[in-house]
Formats: structure tokens, C-alpha cells, sequence
């Protein structure tokens, strides 16, 4: 079945099932269900994205979709069994093709394909066989919602369903096996990124003094859609002056001034993978002295930053080495001095007064993708490493970001390696 981005060899996704069946416990079924259609207004429906669990286990990307997998099931044909939304002919007119089930087994490598009304039918028996069972919830560091999704219904059903059964957290699971990124996927990575290039480059050469920040915002989507990426990844931050201090500035209304930054914060999706880039451009296409001296402070730092994401670091740790790198280029730029470095608080250290924010996050089938926050970092993780400086006073605010493969031997990969990155690279495309 043919999505925008082209087919993905399901060797991927055999490999991540193998994995997942090897961390189970004994004699366990594991459920996983896709996303919901989300309801946006009226009779509209956001666009559908599919759960990235359900995703990285059987790249089927259609609504009404549940994987079960139950490595020790007695009958062997019920090992790892897909159910998918069965079509027909109205469906076919009114929302156009699904998967068949041939479709279904190719994208995933899964043999044994059941329609998702038959669920019903042939849970239950799998279910009573089964010591335990692992559902999903978004267990994600950062997520607050009153919204119950639909693994968390599903959940309620369950355990409503089976009071007596033993129910188990999937989502620390998947959290460990998503944190270290195969070769497969980190080749999905670098197609978000090369598409993501295509539109920085794009930007460079539209921005000028009086171009709005939807302008530019509109070139990024044109240029991701025509490389065949699914979308934006994330909203766009296309921040221009004192914007460009908002950290989460996503209104992308006003005027690009002359004289002023522009802060970019976006990245392509294709094959449900992340790219996350921000670059800061003059408008004039030149930068003047004191923004020049800001930009390579932060330049600095995160070539420095980079190197520091090794195995076996935890990333609070890196975190505060990153902190200490900015106190001492803030002291350079006379941002902060060292009175205020002698009196700060422990737990918010002077440099936050100009750089709040962390310096790198996980990065895959989520921007902010969900991995080991509190273990060492391991070889195959992929962060994003994105220092800033915002000076609210001074309408200036800079923030530059690549994504990062961290490599056993050390010696990371940076997978924006190439991109326009320092002042006369940026200057140069801008005045080609």
C-alpha cells in the first residue's frame, strides 16, 4: 500500500517484534493498538498519525489496527497475529484505499492477518491461556493531558474485561527498545533530514527584510511535501526578533524586520521519523557585530556539547557540563557576571537567566522520542544537541541545532554534518 514516503523493507519491523518477544515475561501476551481518529471540529477529524509503538513493531499505518503478539502461545499460529480495518465499497469512495491483507503481511511480515471486527472473537481465548498481559499507555516524561487517549481506554477495558488477569506495563519496555536506533532506522532519519536540508536551503535563498514569518513557514511545507515527507514533524517555530525569545513561539505572524535574527526551529517527518533543526539567519543576510559575537558563543557550545554525548554519560550530568560551558561564554559577552555565578541558586544557576532550557532530547519516531532519561547513554541513541542564548532586552535570540548518533567508539555522527551552520557559511547562501 503506497504511502507517501516510499515502502520500508519490514525486516525493520520483524527485528523489533523479535525483540520486544525476548523481553516479555514468560508465557505473556502483549496487546498494542493504533491511534484514534481525532475529532477536530464539526464532522472533521485531524489528520491521522499512528501510534509510534504500534509503528515501530509492524509499520502498518492505518487506523483500527491491534497487534497481539504471544510468544508462547500453544498454537503456534497465534504468535504474533495482526488485526486490521477491513474495507468495502463505500469506504473505498469515501476515504479510498485500506490495506488488504496481503498489503498488511508484506508491510509488516506478519502471516497471520484478521479482520479487527474477528478481535472480539479470538482475544479471549488468547487471553485466558496467557499468565499476564502488557498494555500501552503514553508514559512520556513530559505528556499532561485530561484527554484519555486510546490506550488508556483500552486499558480500562481491559482490566474491566479480565479483573482477575495480571496486567503489565508495556511502555518501559518499548521506551528501552526505541532509546538505541538500528541501521534501518537511522537511514529513516537521515531521509527526514535530507528533505529537511532541501527546505533550509530553500529558506536561505527566500528570506529578506518584509517577508512575514508565514512566508517563510510556507516555504518549508511546500519543500517537505514535494520531497514526499508526510508533513512537519512538529509546529514550526519561525520566530523573528524579539519572537525569537519565546522558546515555544508558534504564531508565525509578524514581519521579518530588517536588522533582525530569524530563529528556525523545524524538521521533516517521512516514514513517521523525526528530523529537528533550528538555525538563526539574519534577515539583511549579514549579521551585525554584537549578534556575530552571540551567535558563535552558541556556535561554540554546541560543538563542544556534541562530543560530550558518549556512552555510559547520564545526561543529567551532561546536562550540567553543557551549563557550565554557557556560564562561561555568558561571562564573556558580559551577559552574566561572576557575583552572579558566586550567588546563584544551586537549582537555578545564573546562566538560566539567558539559556532555561535543556540541551539535547531523544530523537526518532517522536521529536521528543521517548528513551533511558535516567541510564547511561548507549551506543545507536540519537539526541538532538540545541544550546541557546536568548537576551530579551536586546531582541536577540539564537539558538542553533543538529541531530547526533552516539557511537561506541565515541566519535559521534552528526547527521546535519554539511548543513550551513557558521556565520560565513550562512552569509554566503544568503548572498549567492
Amino acid at each position: 500500500m503506497l504511502k507517501k514516503y516510499t515502502a520500508i523493507d519490514n525486516a525493520l519491523f520483524v527485528e523489533n517484534r523479535r525483540r520486544l518477544a525476548a523481553a516479555l515475561a514468560p508465557n505473556s501476551i502483549a496487546v498494542v493498538t493504533s491511534n484514534d481518529e481525532c475529532p477536530r471540529s464539526a464532522d472533521g477529524t485531524h489528520p491521522f498519525r499512528q501510534s509510534s509503538d504500534l509503528f515501530y513493531l509492524t509499520g502498518i499505518d492505518q487506523e483500527e489496527t491491534v497487534l497481539v503478539l504471544y510468544p508462547d502461545c500453544p498454537k503456534e499460529e497465534f504468535r504474533e497475529v495482526l488485526f486490521i480495518r477491513e474495507t468495502n465499497d463505500h469506504i473505498a469512495v469515501w476515504e479510498g484505499h485500506k490495506y488488504t491483507k496481503d498489503e498488511a503481511k508484506q508491510a509488516s511480515g506478519i502471516t497471520k492477518i484478521f479482520w479487527s471486527d474477528q478481535l472480539p472473537a479470538h482475544l479471549p481465548t488468547l487471553m485466558y491461556m496467557a499468565d499476564a498481559c502488557y498494555l500501552n499507555t503514553n508514559e512520556h516524561a513530559r505528556m499532561r493531558t485530561n484527554v484519555p487517549d486510546h490506550d488508556a481506554r483500552f486499558a480500562a477495558e481491559m482490566r474491566n474485561r479480565y479483573p482477575l488477569h495480571t496486567f503489565k506495563r508495556l511502555a518501559p519496555l518499548m521506551h528501552q527498545l526505541r532509546s538505541v536506533k538500528s541501521e534501518a532506522e537511522i537511514e529513516l532519519l537521515k531521509q527526514a533530514i535530507a528533505i529537511t536540508r532541501k527546505a533550509f536551503d530553500r529558506v536561505l535563498e527566500f528570506v529578506t527584510p518584509g517577508v512575514t514569518e508565514y512566508e517563510v513557514e510556507a516555504e518549508i511545507i511546500h519543500q517537505f511535501i514535494r520531497n514526499r515527507a508526510t508533513g512537519v514533524a512538529y509546529g514550526s517555530i519561525i520566530a523573528s526578533g524579539k519572537n525569537a525569545c519565546v522558546l515555544h513561539y508558534t504564531a508565525n505572524n509578524q514581519v521579518c524586520n530588517d536588522g533582525d535574527l530569524l530563529l528556525m526551529d523545524f524538521g521533516a517527518e517521512y516514514g513517521n521519523y523525526a528530523a529537528d533543526l533550528t538555525r538563526t539567519i539574519p534577515v539583511s543576510g549579514r549579521f551585525s557585530a554584537r549578534q556575530a559575537d552571540v551567535y558563535n558563543a552558541v556556535l561554540r557550545v554546541m560543538n563542544t556539547a556534541k562530543e560530550l554525548l558518549k556512552p555510559g554519560v547520564l545526561i543529567d550530568e551532561y546536562h550540567k557540563q553543557v551549563g557550565k560551558i554557557m556560564e562561561t561564554e555568558l561571562l564573556g559577552l558580559n551577559l552574566i557576571t561572576q557575583d552572579d555565578i558566586d550567588k546563584q541558586n544551586p537549582d537555578w544557576p545564573a546562566y538560566k537567566k539567558y539559556f532555561m532550557h535543556g540541551t539535547s532530547h531523544f530523537l526518532g519516531l517522536d521529536v521528543h522520542d521517548v528513551g533511558l532519561a535516567y541510564k547511561p547513554i548507549q551506543a545507536g541513541m540519537v539526541f538532538t544537541c540545541e544550546p541557546g542564548i536568548y537576551i530579551p532586552e536586546e531582541g536577540i535570540g539564537i539558538r542553533i541545532e543538529n541531530d547526533i548518533v552516539v557511537t561506541a567508539e565515541g566519535k559521534n555522527i552528526d547527521l546535519m554534518d554539511g548543513f550551513p551552520t557558521t556565520i560565513a557559511e550562512i552569509e554566503a547562501a544568503m548572498n549567492a
